[in-house]
């Protein structure tokens, strides 16, 4: 299981929230990790200019960088 953290860099496999997002970049927001509030999703953002921060499970984003 990866681990994320607040500023690292994603590439988004899936997404059920935004499909738009898939196959973009962007970076993981929340400083500790997801919970109930979110249902257990990170959110990110800066994916591009029309496509605003999604909320997306462990299994849908790869770290691509810090």
């Amino acid at each position: 299981m990866t681990v994320f953290a607040a500023g690292d860099k994603v590439l988004i496999t899936s997404c059920e929230d935004d499909p738009r997002a898939v196959g973009h970049t962007g970076r993981i927001l929340d400083e500790v990790p997801p919970g109930p509030l979110t249902g257990g999703r990170w959110t990110v953002a800066g994916i591009g200019l029309l496509i605003g921060p999604v909320l997306v499970h462990s299994h849908e984003i790869q770290k691509t960088g810090r």
